[in-house]
Parts: C-alpha cells; sequence; structure tokens
C-alpha cells in the first residue's frame, strides 16, 4: 500500500510528529509512506514541500485576508495531483490542513484530491469543522453554522467574521469529497460526530508512540547526564512556547510561585521549548531549559529524569507529551 500524508509539517510541533510516526509506523510495517508538509525538517527522499504558487498567493493573499478568508488563495493546492507522491499513492492522509495567519492548504481542493484517490483525513483539532478556530472552548456555534464569532483572536486568528461563509465553504468542500475520519482523542471523536463531518465514517484511533524508545529509565542516571543536582525535585513542562496561553504556561507560573520557599529550594523546573529560561527569574525556582528537541532518545532522558510532568493545558487532542512522560513511567498533573 502507497500512502502520502499531507500535513503542515513533519516534525515541528506535537501534530507534526504524530502524523510523522505514524508515517514511520508505516514504512515498519512494510507499506510505502511519504509527506508533503509545508515546512519540512527532515532531510528525506520521501518528505518533499506541499505545492506552492507562491507569487499567486501572494497577490491573492491582501483580497482573501481582508475577506476573512485565508486559505482558499493557496492555488498551489491544486496542483498536488502533479507530485509523483499524489501520482503514485493509493490512499490520502490528510492532517494539519491549516497553519496559523499564512496557511499553506485550499481546503476547497479536497473534493477534486478525493475524487482521484479516497482520504483519511486525521483531525489534531477543531479547526477543519469550525469558522476560523482550532479550539472553540465553550462555544458550541459550529454545530449551527458559526457567524457572529464571539473570539476572533483564537488561533487562527482572523481580522473579519466571515466564520460563517467559511463554515458554509468548509460544509461545500465535505459534501464533495470522500473522506473517512479519525480522531486520536475520544472527546474530539465526539465533537466530529455532532458536526457537519457526521455524514461520515468517524473512527478513533489514538496516535500511536514507541515504546522502546520511551519507556523508564534509571531516573538518577538520566538526571546526571541532564546534570542536575543530587536530591532536587525535578517537574517538567513541555510546549512550543511557555506563552502559549492555551498551553497554560499562565497557569504554571502561578502555580510555581505560590509554592512554599522551602520546597522552591529543593526543586529543579526542567522545560522543553521556549520561554522556559524566563523561569528562574520569574517564580525564583531555578530552571533548565532544554529548547526544541527532536531527538527521541533524548527526550526520553529527559522524561524519565522528572519526578512529576505538569501540562495545565486549557484545550487538547491527546498531546504526544502526556503519551511520551506515560511510557516513560513519570507521573503527570493535567486537566
Amino acid at each position: 500500500m502507497k500512502v502520502l500524508h499531507i500535513n503542515q509539517s513533519d516534525l515541528s510541533g506535537g501534530a507534526a510528529i504524530a502524523g510523522y510516526r505514524l508515517h514511520q509506523g508505516l514504512l515498519g510495517q512494510g507499506a510505502d509512506s511519504r509527506l508533503l508538509v509545508w515546512r519540512p525538517k527532515t532531510i528525506s527522499d520521501r518528505v518533499d514541500y506541499a505545492a506552492r504558487l507562491a507569487i499567486l498567493d501572494k497577490l491573492t493573499a491582501p483580497i482573501t485576508q481582508q475577506l476573512g478568508l485565508y486559505y482558499i488563495n493557496k492555488l498551489g493546492t491544486f496542483t498536488i495531483p502533479k507530485h509523483s507522491f499524489y501520482k503514485n499513492a493509493d490512499v490520502l492522509n490528510f492532517h494539519v490542513l491549516h497553519g496559523g495567519s499564512r496557511g499553506y492548504f485550499n481546503y476547497l481542493a479536497i473534493p477534486s484530491l478525493t475524487k482521484r484517490k479516497p482520504a483519511v483525513f486525521t483531525f489534531h483539532d477543531m479547526w477543519s469543522f469550525t469558522g476560523h478556530c482550532a479550539y472553540s472552548y465553550d462555544c458550541d456555534r459550529w454545530k449551527r453554522g458559526c457567524g457572529k464569532c464571539p473570539d476572533l483572536n483564537i488561533y487562527p486568528a482572523i481580522p473579519k467574521d466571515n466564520t460563517h461563509i467559511e463554515w458554509k465553504l468548509k460544509n461545500w468542500a465535505y459534501s464533495h469529497s470522500n473522506l473517512t475520519i479519525v480522531t486520536p482523542s475520544r472527546w474530539l471523536c465526539e465533537q466530529a460526530q455532532q458536526s457537519m463531518l457526521n455524514r461520515f465514517g468517524i473512527h478513533h484511533i489514538p496516535n500511536g508512540i514507541n515504546t522502546e524508545v520511551y519507556q523508564p529509565l534509571e531516573s538518577q542516571q538520566c538526571k546526571s547526564v541532564l546534570n542536575i543536582p543530587t536530591g532536587k525535585t525535578v517537574l517538567m513542562f513541555a510546549a512550543t512556547n511557555l506563552a502559549e496561553k492555551r498551553k497554560g504556561g499562565d497557569l504554571l507560573l502561578k502555580a510555581l510561585q505560590s509554592l512554599p520557599q522551602s520546597i522552591k529550594a529543593e526543586t529543579i523546573v526542567l522545560t522543553f521549548g521556549s520561554g522556559g529560561e524566563t523561569i528562574a527569574e520569574t517564580v525564583g525556582i531555578p530552571a533548565l531549559n532544554l529548547g526544541y528537541a527532536s531527538n527521541d532518545h533524548f527526550k526520553a532522558i529527559a522524561y524519565s529524569a522528572a519526578d512529576l510532568f505538569l501540562f495545565p493545558t486549557r484545550a487538547d487532542n491527546l498531546p504526544v507529551v502526556l503519551q511520551e512522560s506515560m511510557a516513560c513511567g513519570t507521573p503527570m498533573v493535567s486537566f
């Protein structure tokens, strides 16, 4: 079987990592798996850039952005059928089709892409069935067609409320498409079943993880590798950016600030991502920021060095960091 994944990235962000692990798993089972992505991080003959027509995209972007419709100017998406990866594929697997305010994929191309090839659409958030947001929090207007959006600044933010039009365009695209929906979490499965996508088969299939790499390691040895002083209690947090409100970085800082000084003196905070380097000054606890890490073996060492993994995310969909922490035997506190 030949599978083509279309994703925002191959390794940048949790959804990209989940998709790449599926790609690796398929290769391990003898399938021919390839990726077209907007932001490739790996150098491989199985990974290539998603199609773009940069000049046309740039010329049409001001018009579509003023309309509050960010992605329909991505005309390069309609050239994907010319790519050898697409021509040779037996089945498509869509993942994250949005990419912030700029985007990379025109969802109006889904009907033509799936007319030629059957497709699985793996959801990593709610964006595919809302008028613009990746997570709607307490808003359920996506069930009725959106419009009068209560918060245009929710990621991916838009300057003008055309959420009803966006919802209608997505609904039109799906009504002419051949899709099977997959969600990593039961929660997202339930949301999708209440959405415009309930015309399709919707299946709950959790993300996979390599438990030969992510497994409990000797904690003290891992702390020694990271030069963490003996006797310190290690609290860990991981996110692309500590400042991202959805991931609860602000809640983490408040919780750490409230700890008694006696506990702070015996604690060190271990972080992945950006922003962690400011924790020590902000909350008065020594911190070790490991930056962005893509090496799974190194990440497993960090998780095993931690005594407790903290992840106060406000909205999420089976985050890979929780899977990684669990696989390494590290206790977690999360909503």
